[in-house]
């Protein structure tokens, strides 16, 4: 991320420095205790409720929001709680709009569904902001459990194994807990230090105890863990990222998203951060949406992802695709990165137009350029390390085997959402716990 003299474009301080905290803001200010009930009144209380069923981690979402209703939102915050350990941070970063949110009768019916996330969110920060922790250790079981990866999956699973009072040892690889949720999104959708605050809210159950600094296969082998303990949890993610397979990638300028946004997420000003003039991010995900956004907020002048295929295969949601569009990111589809040009740094990137087809992706013999002096990819995330012994499907891990079960991004199934892998790691405590005690 640093700047050097092969790419002059890259400069950090391009706003005035007042700029910055307005453009990092938080996006979507909190409701207030009215504004929450008057959401609230919106819902339908429904029997049989599709949101439910359209949640991964499957919150009673009716009941919460009557709780919300009837002015308990601690009440409602133990619901959400129950189902979901981090749904405060999943009410910030959960792409409501394509599960509970679209399945919303209210949706349906007027195009306008019942504030489902906003509404999680004021009922777990008034909780947290008081202090309230609703859960209790069991009494000890003397069974101690390693989890790999203080991720969504990992803190979960840790959470739930230690409400059944197993002791739980976490080792995570990165300086700070919290995985995608500290590292890899938007600064502004989770403002003021709350990935660490969250973390430091679930540890209250106590019998948690995260030792960072610790990887996989370079400190501690799968082998060892299994010896040492009555059974594994591996929430390792996916460290590696996709090559853009095209001429000149190697090139300064060009580097992938995730760093950038990790560097983002972890710095103390804003105005320390390079960014270039002319900045084209090549992916369709979240991540792309991302480091888009970001590198508009820092300054950059021309920001332009271009994805493979068209708007409706991108993984981001169309909401996501238009808050880019409405902040200043052009997106072009149908194309795909042929060549990085440029004399040591990379000056342009030239694309061919795509052809969906059945058979596959085709590339036409049309081409067009971008000029660019950064270039950031976000074309998707692989798993690295897998430990022996373990089944690999479709690039990911398969599980569980023998004392070891798996969760989050680097499952087999998993899906790219904080949700899902919260959903997967809360499950693979009760499975580890049914496993230890017969119950």
């Amino acid at each position: 991320m640093t700047n050097s003299p092969l790419t002059p474009g890259i400069v950090p301080g391009r706003l005035p420095a007042a700029a910055y905290a307005a453009n990092f803001g938080d996006h979507t200010p909190a409701l207030d205790g009215h504004e929450a009930r008057v959401a609230a009144d919106r819902c339908y209380f429904c029997h049989d409720a599709p949101c439910i069923t359209a949640c991964p981690t499957s919150i009673d979402i009716p009941l919460f929001i009557r709780q919300i209703a009837t002015g308990t939102p601690e009440a409602a915050a133990k619901t959400i709680w129950d189902q979901n350990i981090l749904g405060g941070m999943c009410a910030r970063v959960c792409p409501t709009e394509t599960l509970c949110e679209e399945a919303c009768v209210r949706e349906a019916a007027e195009g306008k569904p019942v504030e489902i996330g906003q509404l999680q969110r004021y009922a777990t920060d008034v909780a947290m902001a008081k202090g309230l922790h609703p859960f209790e250790r069991a009494a000890a079981t003397g069974k101690k459990v390693a989890v790999v990866g203080a991720g969504p999956a990992g803190l979960a699973c840790a959470h739930r194994l230690a409400m059944h009072g197993h002791d739980v040892v976490v080792l995570e690889r990165l300086p700070k807990a919290g995985g995608l949720n500290e590292y890899g999104i938007a600064s502004y959708k989770a403002t003021g230090g709350f990935a660490q605050a969250e973390v430091e809210w679930l540890l209250q159950i106590g019998g948690i105890e995260i030792r960072n600094g610790v990887e996989l296969g370079r400190d501690v082998t799968l082998a060892a863990l299994q010896a040492e303990y009555d059974a594994v949890f591996l929430g390792i993610g996916l460290a590696g990222v996709n090559a853009l397979r095209a001429a000149g990638e190697d090139l300064a300028g060009v580097s992938n998203a995730v760093d950038f946004i990790a560097a983002l997420r972890q710095t103390d000003d804003l105005s320390t951060l390079p960014i270039g003039r002319d900045v084209v991010v090549i992916g369709g995900g979240m991540t792309a949406v991302d480091a888009a956004v970001q590198s508009k907020l820092l300054g950059a002048e021309n920001v332009t992802i271009v994805y493979r295929r068209g708007r409706e295969k991108m993984s981001a949601s169309g909401y996501e695709q238009d808050h880019a569009v409405q902040s200043g990111v052009r997106i072009i589809h149908n194309a795909a990165p042929v060549r990085v040009v440029g004399n040591g740094a990379v000056q342009a990137v030239e694309f061919a137009y795509t052809d969906d087809t059945p058979g596959g992706l085709q590339l036409r013999t049309e081409t067009f350029t971008l000029k660019a002096d950064q270039v950031f990819k976000a074309i998707g995330q692989t798993l690295t390390g897998a430990p022996d012994g373990l089944p690999v499907a479709g690039g990911k891990l398969a599980g569980p085997v023998g004392k070891v079960w798996v969760g989050g991004d680097c499952a087999a199934g998993g899906e790219d959402l904080t949700v899902t892998a919260v959903a997967e790691g809360r499950d693979a405590a009760e499975a580890i716990h049914s496993a230890l005690t017969g119950a």
